[in-house]
């Protein structure tokens, strides 16, 4: 497949192209990428795979192999003479201002259509941020065991944290000296692809919202999977807003048309609806800035050697590792990690007629864990995970012979996370941030 944002006079053929190949034998994936093998692969066209849980906190920044893959459609293939001609797109609208000096202070300017190489771009000052990214739907396993929903069944591994590199779009606009108008309230971003979303003007020329052109990931150039030649950086977003494969920015006075701003696909709807067709899509906010999340990646059993001897109310100690994440730039205050049967038995009442065992009432079960890299991010531009320890975790043995440890994080403005996805099921299986939960098995007496 050979698609590519080319000049105008040339897009309606490629175009033209892309209904030949979809209409014909031709297979539309034939160009796909290799990718690595330890990704956990939902499904495959397109291209869904997660970073496995077990690896998700082994390095900060997560190798590019392994970071997580969302795909709509094929991944786009340009040839060479595509990429030397590539060439981005920046639609100011109608009005727009020239910020150049003159004896005015602002003057109305012809500059609705700027076309940038990407060496223009690499000319230009560059910046690199790290920013985690994750797909809204990170976790929708979880809500399926509460309710059904829809769409891919992804578990923790939907998300991931790299190093961009690139150049921020309010530089661009300020090199051009050039910016819209003020009834511009959108900028909207668009993929080679087709998939199209936006972000509202107080967050894209932010000159602390750093919202950034990247063409490099991990200090390499930008690889196909991730956006290649260039992809838009939404840090503190929800995934679907940071667009791969970006061909053109449009600041409009209205959002992005499309499935995946204005339709259900990125639409958080109320725990009681069970059919879109009950409720008015369009009165429906889509998801932006992300909220607060956490997940455990290791547990280590102390005392290892007496585990066999364990009985079911036993109490065991556990050192528990993971990560944290909030949105909007919101840094990462706390975690805390307890065992699940533990913190329900804290709650019951000491007149309680009940034979569960307890930890004592006067103690939580909650331990603080000390939290690690990430945590000296600047404060409201924590655009990465944080990683986080707990030592020394009470755990009580279930009849099973299982324990479950939940962790909860907390952000700087005080959010906390659910207890139980309850609160926040929704049908498309968006935004799980209840408590994070995992079991270890005891090995057998």
């Amino acid at each position: 497949m050979v698609i590519g944002r080319l000049a105008e006079t040339d897009q309606d053929s490629v175009d033209e192209q892309m209904d030949v190949i979809y209409e014909t034998s031709e297979d539309p994936f034939a160009h796909e990428p290799v990718r690595h093998k330890a990704l956990r692969v939902h499904s495959e066209q397109s291209m869904n795979a997660e970073t496995p849980e077990e690896l998700l906190t082994e390095n900060y920044l997560t190798p590019t192999p392994l970071f997580y893959i969302r795909h709509h459609h094929p991944v786009p293939f340009l040839t060479t003479q595509q990429i030397q001609n590539y060439r981005l797109e920046i639609d100011l609208g109608d009005g727009a201002i020239s910020k150049k000096k003159t004896k005015k202070k602002k003057t109305k300017k012809n500059a609705a259509n700027i076309k940038l190489s990407l060496e223009d771009l690499k000319k230009l000052p560059k910046t690199e941020i790290v920013a985690t990214l994750q797909c809204s739907g990170n976790r929708r396993s979880e809500y399926n065991k509460y309710q059904r929903t829809t769409g891919t069944v992804w578990g923790q591994g939907a998300l991931s944290t790299a190093k961009w590199g690139g150049v921020l779009l309010k530089d661009v606009l300020d090199h051009l000296g050039v910016e819209p108008d003020e009834a511009m309230e959108h900028a909207r971003f668009y993929s080679l692809d087709g998939v199209m979303a936006s972000v509202g003007v107080e967050k894209a020329l932010n000159p602390y919202g750093d919202v950034l052109i990247a063409y490099e990931m991990n200090d390499e150039i930008l690889p196909r999977d991730h956006g290649y030649p260039l992809r838009i950086i939404i840090p503190g977003y929800a995934g679907i807003r940071n667009v791969k494969w970006l061909s053109k920015i449009e600041f409009a006075k209205e959002e992005a048309e499309g499935a995946w701003q204005r339709g259900l696909n990125y639409k958080i709807l109320p725990p009681s609806v069970t059919d879109a067709s009950d409720v008015n899509i369009t009165e429906m906010p889509s998801m932006m800035e992300a909220s607060i999340f956490s997940g455990i990646t290791k547990m280590e059993i102390l005392n290892a050697k007496k585990l066999r001897k364990a009985k079911p109310g036993d109490v065991i100690h556990v050192n528990v590792q993971g990560w944290a994440w909030a949105g909007g730039g919101r840094n990462v205050v706390r975690v805390d990690a307890a065992s699940t049967n533990a913190v329900a038995s804290n709650m019951k009442s000491s007149n309680d007629d009940d034979d569960s065992p307890v930890l004592s009432s006067s103690v939580s079960p909650w331990v603080t864990a000390t939290l690690k890299e990430g945590s000296e991010q600047r404060r409201g531009r924590a655009w990465a995970w944080t990683f986080w320890e707990a030592k020394n975790v009470p755990a009580i043995v279930n009849k099973d012979r299982t324990i479950e440890i939940a962790c909860k994080a907390i952000d700087s403005a005080f959010n906390v996370q659910p207890e139980s996805s309850d609160h926040v099921w929704n049908v498309r299986g968006l935004g799980n941030n209840s408590w994070f939960r995992m079991k270890y098995q005891l090995p057998k007496e």
